[in-house]
């Protein structure tokens, strides 16, 4: 059987000269525009973007928050399947005999400290605390929070945010654009990994779509995570120098909007300086040494933290997430709205006021309350009725996959949606570095190894902190921190002394470069979008990203009162489109991969 030659014939035009020399007007101009409008809403009147935005967020995740649960469960599936087939695993990706650009530990490092850096700071022992004081298996009444019992399912989740799950999203993106980029010889852009779909479609208007959308999914994926890191940098400089004007004053110190702005210039000029430079110089060089000062990072852990507690916990969380992989890929959540919780009430609730039901309803499908929360909250109206006790326990039953959905949308849609908006640029960016390897080397290299590192560090410093507030060393203190600054308050419990400051100091450096790896590799990543795939791009325009992704994060951060939510609202809407994308590039290197399959037969 003979099949007709694949459609390469991409043509993306560009500027001839000026100022947008080598440059897509129609890329550049829109996302410019684009995020230009979005950062003069934000800064002129910051209560309605991020009351809209808010409000846009919660009408998404009512309505898509299984379309992101079950695509991000297949981009898991699917890269799995590649690597195991014979015929694609060992398909390289570039011209046969193609050798790698990078050595294993630089390519290694750079992939880690674009794809994950600051979010391992700033949730490594965030995330495990979070879960273990709520999760599913918590909200659903199984095991209290907070305690032994709970820290099974706690890693079962950091493991799904944190894991094979989370790793794919980048890989689907990443390996779609090498595999067209390389394989095929085609630009190194978004639209390139859809041309199988899209065919001549992909010179056009739908084309510049689908590389703007990978441009503005990037800026806010990057905005989310530099955000995160940038409060978590001001948190430990505060915790070396003690400067008052750092911290809001509040009663859970956080990190003020002068010492967030203030960061934030800081980290994005080092970052454009970075940029700058491009990928085999600033950006190699600071990710070889972001995985120098992680493993010093992880080593004192190891020596001074609870390693046995951790090892223990490492092994059989790894197989409760292999055996709960399944269900933990696909078991999706729907909301539960007023009328089906009323429906369930028992009848002496059913004859309680409107708003007494409204507020039960708020309570009862909040994605952290437990039982003993929930009846704190009850009106006096409740209370009151006879066999309250009972009445209450099965209103809190009533509503128990409303909690459910309620905490999937907080925590695990929210992570795919960080993960699917950081997907074009670490994706692009893995492409970049990674021809020459085969298609299982680039799964497996970009899955399974970073996943078992991210659970060994969760396991060591999360673990670490548990350990700590279980055996009733930290008394709370770990718990009550602020997201941010449970790293520092973790290992302010842990060490003492001049070993403390040195530890924290250099915490502070690695927060810096992981901040700055993420800031450059992400300008230069949306230079080559909008150049049409080209690999080296101009100096000025490096410069003009760097400053409008630092003028998104700052007014998004004021916007958001100082806080995250204006950021991460954004984010995940923005999140959306993409995640359509990424589902037609699965199709489109699932066809393009099984035709070549033919045409090498024949």
């Amino acid at each position: 059987m003979s099949i007709q030659p694949p459609f390469t014939e991409l043509e993306i035009a560009k500027a001839p000269s000026g100022f947008y020399e080598g440059y897509s007007l129609p890329i550049a101009l829109i996302s410019k525009v684009s995020i230009t409008l979005l950062v003069l809403w934000a800064l002129i009147w910051p209560l309605s973007a991020n009351g809209a935005l808010s409000s846009w967020n919660g009408m998404l995740l009512k309505n898509f928050n299984a379309f992101y649960i079950i695509s991000v469960g297949v981009f898991a599936f699917f890269c799995f399947i590649v690597a195991v087939i014979p015929s694609i695993g060992k398909r390289i990706l570039g011209p046969e005999g193609e050798a790698p650009e990078f050595s294993n530990f630089s390519w290694f490092s750079m992939m880690f400290g674009a794809g994950l850096g600051v979010g391992l700071m700033t949730f490594a022992t965030a995330e495990p605390l979070g879960l273990w004081g709520s999760n599913p298996v918590v909200v659903a009444g199984g095991v209290a929070g907070n305690t032994e019992e709970a820290l099974q399912s706690a890693y079962r989740y950091t493991f799904a945010h944190y894991g094979f799950h989370a790793w794919a999203i980048y890989v689907t993106v990443g390996l779609s654009l090498a595999y067209f980029a390389y394989t095929r010889n085609m630009p190194l852009t978004i639209r390139s990994a859809l041309t199988p779909v899209l065919g001549k479609l992909a010179n056009g208007p739908v084309g510049h779509l689908v590389d703007v959308l990978g441009v503005i999914a990037t800026i806010l994926g990057v905005s989310v995570t530099i955000g995160f890191g940038v409060s978590q940098l001001v948190d430990g400089i505060y915790a070396i120098t003690g400067m008052e004007w750092l911290m809001n004053g509040a009663e859970t110190p956080a990190p003020s909007k002068v010492g967030l702005i203030v960061a934030l210039v800081i980290i994005m000029a080092m970052s454009i300086v970075s940029a700058v430079s491009g990928v085999g110089r600033g950006v190699k060089y600071l990710s070889n040494l972001n995985l120098v000062l992680s493993l010093i990072l992880l080593l004192t852990f190891i020596i001074f933290g609870s390693f046995a507690f951790a090892m223990t916990t490492y092994a059989t969380a790894l197989v409760d997430y292999i055996i709960n992989f399944f269900s933990l890929s696909f078991n999706a959540y729907s909301p539960m709205g007023l009328a089906e919780f009323t429906a369930g009430l028992p009848d002496a609730a059913k004859a309680l006021s409107a708003a007494d039901i409204a507020a039960m309803h708020g309570s009862a499908t909040g994605p952290w309350g437990s039982l003993a929360g929930f009846t704190e909250a009850l009106p006096a109206s409740v209370t009151a009725l006879e066999n309250s006790e009972g009445i209450t326990s099965a209103i809190y039953d009533t509503a128990a996959r409303g909690r459910q959905f309620g905490w999937q949308a907080a925590w695990t849609t929210f992570y795919w949606a960080w993960w699917i908006a950081f997907a074009p640029f670490v994706g692009l960016f893995l492409a970049r570095i990674s021809k020459g390897r085969s298609v299982r080397e680039f799964v497996l290299g970009a899955v399974i190894a970073p996943a078992l590192v991210c659970f060994a560090w969760m396991t060591i410093l999360g673990g670490t902190a548990i350990d700590l507030e279980l055996t009733g060393g930290a008394n709370g203190a770990i718990i009550g921190a602020s997201n941010t600054a449970k790293l520092f308050v973790t290992l302010q419990n842990m060490l003492s002394g001049g070993f403390l400051s040195g530890i924290t100091i250099m915490c502070v450096i690695l927060i810096m470069t992981f901040l700055v790896t993420s800031a450059d590799s992400g300008i230069l990543v949306m230079n080559t979008i909008m150049s049409g795939g080209e690999q080296e791009t101009g100096i000025k325009h490096r410069i003009i990203w760097g400053i409008l992704l630092t003028l998104v994060i700052g007014t998004l951060l004021i916007a958001g009162g100082g806080g995250m939510d204006a950021l991460k609202n954004a984010m995940i809407i923005a999140a959306l489109p993409f995640t359509f994308i990424m589902v037609l590039m699965v199709i489109s290197l699932a066809k393009a991969m099984y035709r070549d399959g033919v045409r090498d037969k024949g």
